[in-house]
């Protein structure tokens, strides 16, 4: 995103140079993979859609629902079952 905001090119002389100055050590093969999953995707197409994504399912995770909340309470159960048979292994 640095890069492109800077409107530089991405390719590995560049993203090899950024990892330098923040004093990473970047694998060679990795800045080569890291370029080439890059070469066909819209940097700006792709950042409008990673901040739409979240956005979009805020309301469905905060506002409040119809349906009925998942019930935890027999799995925990189940599980502190599981813990009592291993503790009469010890007395």
């Amino acid at each position: 995103m640095l890069l492109h905001a800077a409107e530089k090119d991405i390719d590995e002389k560049t993203v090899s140079a950024i990892l330098k100055a923040a004093g990473v050590k970047a694998d060679d093969s990795r800045v080569k993979a890291l370029v080439a999953s890059l070469a066909g995707v819209d940097i700006a197409d792709a950042m409008a859609q990673a901040v739409a994504a979240p956005a979009a399912a805020a309301p469905a995770a905060g506002g409040s629902s119809d349906a009925p909340a998942p019930v935890e309470e027999e799995e925990e159960e189940e599980e502190e079952a599981g813990f009592d048979g291993l503790g009469s292994l010890f007395g």
